[in-house]
């Protein structure tokens, strides 16, 4: 193909394209944050500038270049990347291979669902079948500018009008039943999933249709909601319904409104409050989280006003805290939905919407609500309850804010708080010890200890130097690992070709890289970007010796047990083993 990758990648910065989407902070020669892809406390996440690359060293170990990251983080297949990322530059993308299958497909399940949509539409607003549902919408005071804004439709009672209509497309049946819009009986079979709904388009910020919900309009008994399947392009934890239209007006705002159903959304959205999605199912997801994180980082939770709503929203708080993102709630007390607010009384609504409580806030005073007694068993439950959230705000000033607070509803002083409070965090840092203690070994250590060292040398200013200052007690027979030998092997050849260096270590990353065969830049690129805490030019000699020491025992033991034949050499690796080991003592 043409080389429009490497131009893609030579005119992007990583820094500042993922700087976009994650708070970096530098980090030595690198910069840091938590991992956007999983939920971290201890930030794993690593781009170099240099290498023009990232990497994660937490639970998802993954990584890439700017591409990858932008796979990553809208799902999107590498070709759909870097089209987006060449039209972002102004380069034309020639005809390629890497218009792969899997992009193929999507496009096709997304011509698909347009035209379902495009159909199910037409069913509503003009043919006699959706009559019903349009007098349902009406009663409902949704207008028709909203009815096509929102492309609503309705699906018939028959169990193959969709089927037949795919079939006239050019569509089959198991691509349509594949796409979530058929369903296959146990005589194989296929018939229409959605019968006798009113149906709602679910799409990606893209407007790409991703599928639909489909809400019963006949007898009760029946489910009141039916979406779309699990599909290769719809995946329910990832997607709001609305997004499409608001993610403008989130952005402008910077500010989210969540609510539970369709029509909360579309009732918001009609009243002019845009910046405004809706969840799919009770619980908002870490995944939704992260789609929200590309256009605001305050949300506000609308939610239902019932117990579920209250308790989905309590369990939003953890994940949007260690996204850092700024939360706060919406309460009302004269409807059960926002829906049924506006429609009640939208001024009061949206004077609300304008005045949302602070999440914590709002934790202490449904704490309050539900422990309504004064005596010392009622306060200790609030402190129960609302301290494990507390605990988990991440900044002094905030925290020590509600701190205060809490410690005035319960008639405290504040150092008890701040008592419970570490209690809390020492019970939580226990039991993530005892996971590391159960999961890790000797093994485990010397085989961290290697990558440690190396990386000492290849995030090092002065590279050569920390060389040779490391292998003073170590030797290339400490490294058990095969791609580590050869990687430090061609390191000294390296050194030797490079004479101009020797003197100037500056910028070296980038020279070494190209010196490497691609079998080894993997381990390189992973080794520049592993997560060190001591690794500047300030290092304590006697913590990197302590460090050096340790590594030496534990390969010293290695070596021992693979030369138990041989005893002279088993001897000299054990007097070298007790040397080290008085040493560590000393250290």
């Amino acid at each position: 193909m043409d080389n429009s990758v490497e131009e893609v990648k030579k005119r992007i910065d990583i820094v500042d394209f993922i700087g976009g989407f994650v708070a970096l902070k530098k980090f030595g020669r690198n910069f840091k944050a938590p991992c956007p892809f999983h939920q971290e406390k201890t930030p794993s996440f690593i781009v170099s500038p240099e290498r023009q690359i990232w990497h994660c060293f937490g639970a998802c170990q993954e990584g890439g270049d700017v591409i990858k990251f932008l796979m990553k983080w809208e799902n999107i297949t590498f070709y759909e990347a870097l089209k987006e990322l060449a039209d972002k530059l102004g380069i034309r993308l020639k005809k390629t291979d890497l218009e792969d299958r899997t992009w193929k497909k999507k496009q096709r399940f997304f011509t698909i669902n347009s035209l379902v949509g495009e159909f199910y539409h037409y069913l509503l607003t003009k043919h006699k079948i959706g009559e019903k549902a349009l007098d349902y919408l009406k009663n409902r005071k949704i207008n028709r500018k909203i009815i096509d804004t929102f492309m609503l439709g309705y699906s018939p009672s028959s169990w193959d009008s969709l089927l037949k209509f795919l079939k006239k497309k050019g569509f089959g049946e198991e691509e349509s039943h594949e796409a979530g819009l058929l369903v296959k009986s146990g005589r194989g079979d296929f018939y229409d999933r959605f019968r006798k709904r009113l149906m709602f388009p679910l799409k990606d910020p893209r407007d790409n249709t991703l599928g639909f919900s489909g809400r019963i309009l006949g007898k009760e008994g029946e489910a009141k909601y039916i979406n779309t399947p699990e599909t290769p392009i719809y995946h329910k934890r990832e997607t709001f319904f609305g997004i499409n239209l608001s993610k403008d007006a989130i952005k402008k705002n910077n500010q989210a409104i969540l609510v539970e159903g369709e029509f909360d959304m579309i009732s918001c959205f009609q009243e002019g409050i845009a910046n405004v999605v809706a969840v799919k199912g009770s619980a908002v997801t870490k995944e939704q989280l992260m789609l929200l994180k590309r256009y605001t980082n305050k949300i506000v939770l609308s939610l239902d006003a019932d117990f579920s709503g209250e308790e989905t929203t309590k369990r939003a708080i953890v994940d949007a805290e260690n996204l850092d993102f700024d939360v706060s709630v919406v309460t009302f007390d004269f409807a059960k939905d926002p829906d049924e607010a506006i429609k009640k009384d939208s001024e009061m609504f949206k004077k609300i919407v304008k005045k949302p409580i602070p999440i914590y806030d709002f934790i202490i005073d449904l704490s309050i609500k539900k422990n309504k007694g004064q005596d010392a068993f009622s306060k200790k439950n609030i402190g129960n309850e609302v301290i494990p959230f507390i605990a988990n705000i991440k900044n002094p000033i905030v925290r020590s804010y509600y701190v205060k607070k809490l410690a005035e509803v319960l008639e405290v002083e504040t150092y008890a708080i701040e008592l419970l409070i570490k209690k809390q965090l020492y019970k939580r840092k226990a039991k993530q010890q005892v996971v590391l203690i159960k999961k890790s070994s000797e093994k485990d250590r010397y085989q961290l200890l290697q990558m440690y060292v190396l990386s000492l040398i290849f995030q090092s200013e002065k590279p050569f130097t920390m060389l040779e200052k490391i292998f003073k007690i170590l030797d290339e027979e400490d490294f058990s690992t095969v791609s580590y030998k050869k990687l430090l092997q061609r390191f000294s050849n390296f050194k030797t070709a490079s004479p101009d260096l020797q003197s100037n270590q500056e910028n070296w990353q980038e020279k070494f890289a190209s010196f490497l065969p691609s079998e080894l830049i993997p381990v390189f690129n992973e080794l520049t970007l592993f997560d060190i805490a001591i690794f500047d030019q300030n290092i304590l000699e006697k913590e990197l010796e302590k460090i050096i020491c340790e590594f030496k025992r534990l390969s010293l033991k290695r070596r021992i047990k693979n030369k138990i034949d041989d005893v002279p050499e088993v001897k000299r690796l054990a007097k070298l083993l007790s040397e080290m080991e008085k040493r560590l003592i000393v250290l």
